[in-house]
């Protein structure tokens, strides 16, 4: 028995019983920033002493802050703020304050009432300034807040009689930016409101620290008088006599802060009508602020002086009269208190005196007086501009050299004046005082005509040895008229021995003779016969047609021959030998000329040119044209992109003002006939190991896309975003093809799937830079795409390709939008000419200086996308970025770049050539940001870009844009 039970009990102990397993459900993950502010309140709790916590908070102040977690991190300073004693602490959780109000998404006026309140219980001056300066912030951030704007102007007010100067500094400045017309002030520290609102009120308030004892107090209410007018709000004439006290301020700060509220007043109002002190004489606002502004010509600080001398140029409105005193350090007779004829006979008549005869001409008659034209004018503004281009300091000289270029040209008369002092500017010790001379009398060029003694100062500085100076003179003597054939003849020989002492000059100086013959060819044709050294009788001997000077002479004299048709009669018959010659070689300085030669007439082929509207009407009937190609078969089809190839290329070469346009469309045709040569029947209809030599040829064809639909997009300026987003198209077709020939070579399967995923994210792309330009592209290449994207995203990468090449060969052309204005960039090499047979000798391991003298038309930001590239025999090839400061603007979309290259290499046995040019960088990236909107402007208070997805990978590359120069050089052995 107890064997049975025993036996029964291991039964049921081990009898096992299994349960039908169930999966549990797995957990989800919820992935979440740390709190803003919960880091911040752990922090500041740490924090043992105040040195600990500032240290905190400069940490916090580095890092950046989203929109969600803005008020709660607020909310933390402000109960840290209301806790802390120590001064530096508040201070700088103040400035946190401001600095959180601006963030973007954030709307501050939750966090008013806790400013105010700190503001109210504040003791310490800093944090107080602070906060004030917070609440200007807060303030600007809701500028449709009337009630808020009322509250913080009530705040300013209540602590503008505090003892510290920044306190009252801030409090002006924000009434300065929150202050409106219909705002009425209460200054609680008198305890008297104002009787009216109203501009007056804000105007008068601040006006009264115009005498405050603290100078930096006087400079901020000046200061916040200004910027009430910046923000439209008319200043009351009442003012001006105020203002110009202070120009005698001892402070420098105080003066210049006055001259530029006098000379707002005097735009304001400058008819209205002024008394003169000490005088019954009253004379125009304009008139009288200019000759207060002039007197601080004459200022102990040269700061004062720079901003009174560039303020007097923007006076347009003064008289005549004060212009030309400005000129004389003498007072001039009409600007002086003189009495009448009637004042004097009445005098004399009370007197009772008459003339002696001791004394000789004691009763001659005075000049006559007009007194209804009499000014008047401090006699320290006597000679302002002369005291300033002679003043010590050069700021104040280029500053008075543009005050006159801008005076200048709204008056021929005073241009004329001041004529004799420009051009002793050109003498000046500073190059850059001397360079601005010449620009500014560039610009006043059509008022004015050189005498000869003032052309031969001006022809002096052509001897200096800055580049820049003596190129911008040539462009001076290019628009300058001069009054004699002497002057011609001057201004010839001194261009001569400039092009003989640099012979790099000689581009410029040929165009400057180019100009200057077309402008005087009245005052040329006298010395033509002295000039080509003919004779009436005797034939003298034919000149060199490779000396520059000879060519700098015909050059003169062909542009001068244009308006004068009784010049060809003096021309030998050598002289229409070099003329034929240099209008094909030097078409760009010699015009179009009927000369008789030989009994013919040569006329130039050039002139028969069409207009431009002509030209544009055929280039837009070339893109019709081609838009019809669909309905052709493929060789006819190629045969109507190859002739529309080739005359859009002419039309370039014709037509200049259309050149970049024409080269444009024909680029863009090129990329279509690449694409349709590559996707023709008999490629895709074989297999793979029967067609190596065709793919190898397709493969070539989609990189030459690619790099051509780079050169359309970097190389050309003025593109609208719907030939932007035509370009990307191409581009992305070429990718698909690409992704094609990479399945159809078999190279394996993870290259295709890492293709296929970076093609999928190429039409993202695509669809959110052109997402406003998607209805154009309808029925195109990515417009199928884009229908497909669900598709394609979920299929294998097999099929994907399948997908693509249907699609890719069923997809016709996209037309091209005609571009309208639309420039290529190019560049030409001047320097070095790649002309001379002398190698250029240096020992091996050291360097030589090779200098670039290029030209840049139309390049966009050329600091940063010019390079040069030097490419030795051996196949080095160096790729040099030149300094920012190697580049000049000497108009609109031209740069001048002048630079030097170093060069060095191994011992050669002989001369050899090397390949200089210029290159166009760019980078993919530059032209995705400018067409989509950068998502970090939706951050917050920092300008960090933490936690953004990555960007796609950049594509970046070179592009030649200049024809290579070839340079002989000859590495030497270095000597044992």
């Amino acid at each position: 028995m107890a064997a049975h039970l025993k036996k029964r009990v291991y039964e049921e102990f081990s009898h096992v019983v299994q349960i039908p397993h169930e999966e549990a459900p797995a957990k989800k993950l919820r992935l979440s920033k740390p709190s803003k502010s919960a880091a911040l309140h752990i922090d500041l709790c740490k924090a043992t002493n105040s040195t600990d916590a500032l240290q905190y908070l400069l940490q916090f102040a580095r890092k950046p802050v989203e929109v969600e977690s803005v008020e709660g991190v607020v909310r933390i300073l402000l109960e840290h703020y209301y806790k802390e004693a120590d001064n530096s602490v508040r201070l700088k959780i103040a400035s946190l304050l401001g600095l959180l109000s601006k963030t973007q998404g954030f709307s501050p006026d939750c966090i008013v009432d806790d400013a105010i309140n700190t503001l109210n219980n504040e003791k310490s001056h800093q944090v107080l300034a602070q906060l004030l300066d917070t609440l200007l912030v807060i303030g600007t951030q809701l500028p449709e807040s009337p009630a808020v704007r009322q509250r913080l102007i009530e705040m300013a007010c209540k602590h503008l009689s505090d003892t510290y100067f920044g306190v009252r500094n801030k409090c002006l400045k924000l009434l300065g930016c929150l202050g409106m017309m219909d705002t009425s002030l209460t200054k609680d520290s008198e305890g008297q409101g104002t009787s009216s609102g109203g501009a007056r009120e804000v105007q008068s308030l601040i006006s009264d620290y115009f005498g405050d004892q603290e100078p930096r107090v006087r400079t901020a209410a000046l200061k916040a008088m200004l910027q009430l007018h910046e923000r439209g709000i008319k200043i009351h004439e009442i003012i001006y006599d105020q203002a110009c006290r202070l120009l005698s301020d001892d402070y420098e700060q105080v003066r210049s802060a006055a001259v530029q509220i006098v000379w707002v007043l005097s735009q304001l109002y400058p008819e209205s009508i002024v008394p003169i002190p000490s005088s019954n004489e009253e004379i125009r606002l304009v008139d009288d602020a200019f000759g207060k502004i002039s007197h601080m010509i004459s200022d102990g600080s040269w700061m004062v002086r720079v901003q009174a001398a560039k303020t007097l140029g923007s006076m347009l409105q003064v008289s005549p009269h004060f212009l030309e005193q400005t000129l004389d350090k003498k007072l001039m007779s009409d600007l002086r208190r003189k009495r009448t004829a009637h004042e004097r006979a009445k005098e004399l008549f009370t007197s009772g005196e008459f003339s002696s005869g001791r004394k000789w001409a004691d009763d001659a008659p005075k000049e006559r007086l007009d007194t209804n034209t009499v000014n008047l004018i401090a006699s320290g503004a006597c000679g302002a501009f002369v005291h300033g281009l002679e003043d010590e300091m050069f700021e104040v000289r280029i500053a008075a050299v543009e005050a006159l270029s801008q005076l200048a040209r709204s008056s021929a008369s005073f241009a004329e004046k001041c004529l004799d002092f420009l051009v002793d500017m050109f003498n000046d010790e500073i190059e850059e005082v001397r360079l601005q001379s010449i620009h500014v009398l560039r610009e006043i060029s059509t008022h004015i005509t050189l005498r000869e003694d003032q052309l031969d100062t001006v022809l002096a500085v052509l001897e200096d040895s800055s580049r820049d100076i003596r190129e911008a003179l040539h462009e001076l003597i290019c628009y300058t008229n001069v009054s004699t054939k002497e002057c011609v003849q001057l201004a010839l020989l001194e261009l001569l021995k400039n092009l003989n002492k640099y012979p790099t000059d000689r581009n410029s100086v040929w165009k400057c003779l180019k100009f200057l013959g077309s402008r005087h060819p009245t005052l040329v044709l006298p010395l033509v016969p002295e000039l080509l050294s003919t004779h009436p009788y005797f034939d003298t001997p034919e000149p060199d047609m490779d000396d520059p000077a000879y060519i700098a002479v015909l050059v003169l004299v062909f542009n001068a021959a244009k308006s004068c048709p009784t010049m060809p009669a003096l021309f030998s018959d050598h002289t229409f030998r070099h003329y034929a010659y240099l209008r094909d070689s030097l078409s760009h300085l010699v015009p179009p000329l009927r000369l008789p030669g030989n009994g013919l007439d040569l006329v130039d082929s050039r002139c028969g040119s069409g207009s431009v509207e002509s030209a544009q009407l055929f280039l837009q009937q070339s893109l019709n044209r081609v838009s019809t190609i669909q309905n052709l078969e493929a060789p006819g089809a190629q045969d109507l992109l190859n002739f529309t190839i080739r005359d859009l290329q002419r039309l370039g070469e014709l037509q200049t003002e259309l050149a970049g346009a024409a080269d444009f469309c024909a680029t863009y045709l090129r990329c279509q006939l690449l694409l349709m040569k590559a996707l023709q029947e008999k490629l895709w209809n074989m297999a793979v190991p029967l067609c190596l030599k065709q793919n190898v040829t397709a493969t070539a064809a989609a990189q030459q896309i690619l790099e051509e639909t780079y050169k359309l997009e970097f190389l050309y300026s003025g593109l609208e975003s719907r030939q932007v987003a035509t370009i990307h198209h191409v581009r992305l077709q070429a990718k698909a093809l690409q992704l094609i020939l990479t399945a159809r070579s078999r190279q394996g399967l993870d290259p295709l799937i890492s293709s296929c995923e970076k093609f999928l994210q190429d039409i993202e792309s695509f669809q959110r830079l052109f997402l406003a330009e998607l209805p154009y592209l309808q029925d195109s290449f990515v417009d199928q795409l884009l229908e497909l994207l669900p598709r394609l995203s979920s299929c294998k990468p097999v099929e994907l390709v399948r997908i693509l090449q249907s699609t890719l060969r069923q997809s016709g052309l996209l037309q091209l939008p005609l571009p309208e204005q639309i420039h290529r960039a190019t560049a030409t090499i001047i320097e070095p000419t790649g002309e001379s047979d002398n190698p250029l000798k240096f020992t091996t391991g050291l360097v030589v200086a090779l200098d670039i003298d290029a030209t840049l038309e139309h390049v966009q930001d050329p600091q940063n996308t010019v390079k040069v590239q030097v490419l030795y025999p051996d196949g080095q090839s160096h790729v040099i970025h030149p300094k920012p400061g190697d580049f000049r603007k000497p108009g609109p979309d031209r740069h001048r770049l002048i630079t030097q290259v170093y060069l060095s290499h191994s011992a050669w046995t002989e001369p050899s050539q090397i390949e200089v040019r210029l290159l166009l960088a760019y980078s993919s990236s530059s032209s995705s940001s400018s067409l989509s909107s950068s998502p970090a402007s939706r951050l917050g208070w920092s300008d960090s870009i933490d936690g953004l997805p990555p960007p796609e990978l950049a594509v970046e590359g070179t592009i030649p844009f200049s024809k290579p120069v070839k340079v002989l050089i000859m590495p030497k052995p270095a000597r044992r």
